[in-house]
């Protein structure tokens, strides 16, 4: 019998299509606790800003939901020792959601539990993740505060914010099924650092420094933001055109505030923007040397000028790309 060529499958590549097409704009409505142990202010501060939109591929996106359906088992695990786990509020049957600085800020827990056996009294924060082979053995050495220090981030806000003082952490090894658990304390002043840091970049008109000036330092590589935060020249690429980006809408309390049209501005109106849009001046690669009441002039190297007048930004170049 011949054997069947080894082409490309069209039922893989159709199921990864499927994500990637099921997959929302890659933008989230707040700084997410889970993202505040990043060390690039700078970067966070262009996650909320919706300035680079995130696209990725299939494969990814399915691997991203292996984690979530992780969750439904490691509650399992914990009840079948004895431990009481909520993983909704009772309140709203709804994820258990903390949230700070008028809503810009916050995240959805995986649970609560008592009756855990290392402290059968003692309610925690749960906080569950999957690693590869790799990152398990990395965890297992250093522990979460120093192999992972996101998540361990994350758990201080979600603990404090909840007023519960001990979380558990429970990953599992992908490659293996193996599984480590950790008890964290709360650390107070830790997450009342990492607070000021979130209110740092959200109430900012103007992105914090680099990381590194180095393009090819490893954050700055990996980083979404890498040709926006450090491109140049003809390299130099614009930022997604929103209400976030434009110097005219604000973070209040509660959602975003429009100047221009002195209005709050729904979530589908922060995304579509209008043809009143104007870029913050730092998101532009060039400095500012003229203004008007609905316009912003720029010098870029070489000696051409550019005037930002809201949506005929792009009459003379390409999308995504100043010139």
């Amino acid at each position: 019998m011949a054997e069947l060529p080894n082409n490309a499958s069209p039922t893989r590549d159709a199921i990864f299509a499927a994500y990637e097409a099921d997959s929302q704009d890659g933008f989230r409505c707040h700084l997410g606790a889970s993202l505040i142990g990043k060390e690039c202010e700078r970067a966070l501060w262009f996650d909320f800003r919706w300035t680079t939109r995130s696209k990725h591929p299939g494969r990814l996106l399915r691997l991203f939901e292996t984690g979530q359906l992780a969750e439904a088992r490691f509650v399992m695990n914990l009840r079948r020792t004895g431990a009481t786990v909520l993983e909704v509020d009772p309140g709203t049957g709804r994820q258990f959601r903390v949230q700070a600085h008028g809503g810009h800020f916050g995240g959805s827990l995986d649970g609560v539990a008592i009756n855990l056996l290392e402290a059968p009294k003692t309610w925690h924060v749960l906080e569950f993740k999957t690693h590869s082979n790799k990152s398990f053995n990395d965890l297992v050495a250093k522990k979460v505060c120093d192999s992972k220090p996101q998540h361990f981030a994350q758990m201080q806000i979600y603990m404090h914010l909840m007023g519960i003082a001990r979380a558990m952490y429970l990953a599992v090894n992908k490659d293996n099924d193996d599984l480590y658990v950790e008890r964290i304390e709360i650390d107070t002043d830790l997450a009342d650092k990492l607070l000021e840091k979130a209110k740092r970049i959200i109430f900012s008109m103007v992105p914090p420094s680099r990381i590194s000036d180095d393009p090819t330092w490893y954050q700055c590589r990996l980083c979404d933001h890498a040709l926006l935060c450090h491109g140049s020249g003809d390299r130099a690429v614009a930022a997604e055109v929103n209400c976030r980006t434009c110097l005219r809408s604000t973070p209040v309390e509660g959602g975003w505030h429009c100047e221009s049209h002195q209005k709050p501005l729904s979530e589908r109106e922060q995304s579509a923007a209008c043809e009143h849009h104007l870029y913050l001046p730092p998101l532009v690669p060039a400095p500012q040397v003229d203004a008007g009441a609905d316009w912003v002039e720029y010098q870029f190297p070489g000696g051409q000028r550019w005037r930002d007048t809201g949506f005929n930004k792009y009459a003379h170049s390409q999308p995504g790309v100043l010139k």
